[in-house]
């Protein structure tokens, strides 16, 4: 497995981003966590995490409550050793009710490559079975020939 350094290209970061949605997609909150340095700083939503353990624990409580979880993600720019998304997942929670989650995320790498910073900020908002967009085989990679986020304009 390459490991995907800094400084980015165009052609990396789109790489980084597409390896960051296959591993998230896997719902394997090991594999994701290792993708984070020792003692990477997130922001998600509310919460602040530190730490490779307190994220590998966040992602499987995570995993526990959005069910059936599917995730795209899009480059939005990039520099050096910074990259920014868009995304978007949907999930169901206990009581079968679906949710599309929105949000953007701005990544801060190491020299190696792992990520040292994530500030991710989300809005979920609560869809019908039937408005479902992404519905590939889950766990795993949402396939090639998937767009993804439907484009904007």
């Amino acid at each position: 497995m390459t490991v995907i350094r800094p400084p980015f290209t165009k052609e990396t970061a789109l790489a980084k981003v597409r390896a960051a949605e296959d591993a998230w997609n896997s719902r394997d909150p090991d594999r994701v966590a290792l993708a984070y340095s020792e003692d990477s700083e997130w922001r998600n939503r509310d919460q602040f995490l530190r730490g490779r353990e307190q994220i590998r624990r966040f992602l499987a409580g995570k995993w526990e409550r959005e069910l059936d979880y599917r995730l795209t993600k899009s480059l939005w720019s990039f520099t050096g050793d910074r990259i920014a998304v868009r995304f978007q997942y949907e999930y169901h929670d206990a009581q079968g009710r679906w949710f599309r989650a929105y949000g953007n995320e701005l990544w801060e790498f190491d020299q190696d490559g792992l990520m040292r910073r994530r500030e991710a900020s989300i809005n979920d908002v609560p869809i019908e079975e039937s408005e479902r967009r992404f519905r590939w085989p889950a766990p795993g990679p949402r396939p090639e020939a998937d767009e993804g986020i439907p484009s904007v304009g």
